[in-house]
């Protein structure tokens, strides 16, 4: 994931209300559940209900206005 960078993490209801944000304005972050990933394959080594999400770095700059509101409604900024 060298081409992409790390924008939140935490739990996953937060953190789909953020991909839907994002993707009102066109970009398709990724998101990441360790711990739903080690449940189905038989071992649970995370932390559960957390999620990263992650967005291509060439988009970053057209994000970082929705990710910072985003955040600073839901009082994580």
């Amino acid at each position: 994931m060298s081409e992409t960078t790390r924008i939140y993490t935490g739990p996953t209801l937060i953190a789909k209300g953020l991909v839907a944000r994002l993707n009102e304005i066109g970009i398709s972050p990724i998101e990441r559940n360790d711990h739903d990933s080690s449940v189905h394959a038989g071992f649970a080594m995370s932390i559960a209900n957390q999620t990263m999400i992650f967005i291509r770095k060439d988009e970053m700059a057209e994000a970082q206005s929705t990710i910072d509101e985003f955040l600073k409604e839901i009082g994580e900024q």
